[in-house]
């Protein structure tokens, strides 16, 4: 295997790493609520304090990766990873557990203003990069359910947590040995004379307006699905009709493994179709589908679900290939971190948010109608971004 393929892997390996980790304590929390250890959403709490760190050290990430090493945060990211959540195990008390997930967090920060930044150093089918690595990605939100709830179930909720993060140790030895480290991104200098076309100043403010606006109203969107996803599935059906946690968790993998399909269609879309169109499109189908949540029940939850999955993770390699498009090599790394920062920190809210917007009696009503707002703020965002005619930069910035 080449060193070239080989970083892609490993780099697609991180993705789903990555949001596989911020993902386990989600399901341990339904697990421990079915084995009688206290209501969903106040075991779902300590969550609270991985996401927070998952936001607030996405900056300092992106800053590193470009004035230090990318290759080398991306190592830190696989032995911090498996180390935290080895010591998480170990919790027996509520502020253990959310120290834990706050290491977890602080080093899963790491990948998507560093890696992501990678990614899209190829100056040709950034798009197409985007979206394989955007399904890897979501591949790790796809196993984290049915692994950690039969790991759960199997082993006991601390096996969720040693056996990845075993994995994650073995694989952060395997990446140092395969992958070799490069001089810092700002050190390399462009070798031909050839300069992208740089857009105006008016496009590229509404078009970081525009990734502002969408990275906090579609940050929740996506945190808060992918976080109370198994709790929907389990709440639509009876223990008999699935069979208990693994039948939900499971379930719960099916949709996220077959809407992350979604982006190996969205990720080259975003080489040859105005960004503008598939925002508006993609955005636009998030609201009904949200509003037939609503009166959805049991299978039909479950079309439903599988929809809005589709689009929510079809949005995202979109979204990335906007940055790799309009921003300079030199500071992208730099430019996700400030998106990711923003969609990542709501993701702090999402978990008080679910908390607040599942009830017994009414299920997820109220907070199924905070994410219909939302997403008709995203599509009033995608207004901004400019018209095809006005939009004529190539598909992405030359690396550097």
């Amino acid at each position: 295997m080449s060193q070239g393929r080989a970083r892609f892997l490993f780099l697609n390996i991180g993705h789903a790493y990555d949001h596989f980790f911020m993902l386990i304590y989600p399901t341990v929390a339904v697990a421990l609520e079915l084995s009688g250890q206290g209501f969903y959403g106040d075991l779902l709490m300590p969550a609270t304090a991985g996401f927070v760190a998952f936001a607030a050290f996405t900056l300092p990430a992106g800053w590193l990766g470009d004035v230090w090493s990318r290759r080398n945060m991306v190592a830190l990211m696989f032995f911090g990873l498996g180390a935290s959540a080895i010591g998480t195990s170990f919790a027996t008390t509520t502020w253990q557990l959310a120290a834990g997930l706050f290491c977890m967090g602080t080093f899963a920060a790491i990948y998507h203003p560093v890696g992501i930044a990678m990614v899209a150093e190829s100056q040709e089918r950034v798009g197409r990069l985007l979206g394989i690595n955007g399904v890897w990605g979501n591949l790790g939100v796809a196993a984290a359910p049915i692994a950690t709830g039969s790991l759960a179930v199997w082993l006991g909720w601390q096996a969720a947590f040693v056996i990845p993060g075993l994995l994650a140790l073995l694989t952060g030895i395997a990446f140092l040995l395969l992958v070799p480290d490069e001089m810092p991104v700002r050190r390399r200098k462009a070798s031909t004379s050839t300069e992208a076309e740089t857009p105006g100043r008016d496009i590229l403010i509404r078009v970081f307006s525009y990734l502002g606006i969408s990275s906090l109203l579609g940050g929740v969107i996506f945190a808060v699905l992918t976080i109370v996803m198994p709790k929907i599935v389990e709440a639509s059906f009876s223990v008999e009709q699935l069979g208990g946690l693994i039948g939900a968790t499971g379930l719960a993998s099916l949709i996220f493994a077959g809407a992350s399909m979604t982006q190996l269609i969205t990720g080259p879309a975003a080489d040859r179709f105005s960004p503008r169109s598939l925002m508006l499109l993609l955005g636009g189908l998030q609201v009904p589908l949200l509003l037939l949540l609503l009166a959805a029940d049991a299978w039909t939850t479950v079309a439903v679900a599988l929809a809005l999955m589709v689009v929510t993770f079809g949005i995202i390699p979109i979204q990335d290939a906007i940055v790799a498009r309009y921003a300079a090599a030199h500071w992208r790394a730099r430019v996700y971190s400030v998106k990711y920062v923003l969609s990542l920190g709501v993701s702090a809210m999402a978990v008080p948010l679910a908390a607040w917007g599942y009830s017994g009696e009414t299920g997820f009503s109220r907070l199924y109608t905070v994410l219909t707002i939302c997403a008709l703020g995203v599509v009033a965002a995608a207004l901004l971004l400019p018209r095809p005619s006005k939009a004529r930069v190539p598909a992405a910035q030359p690396a550097e």
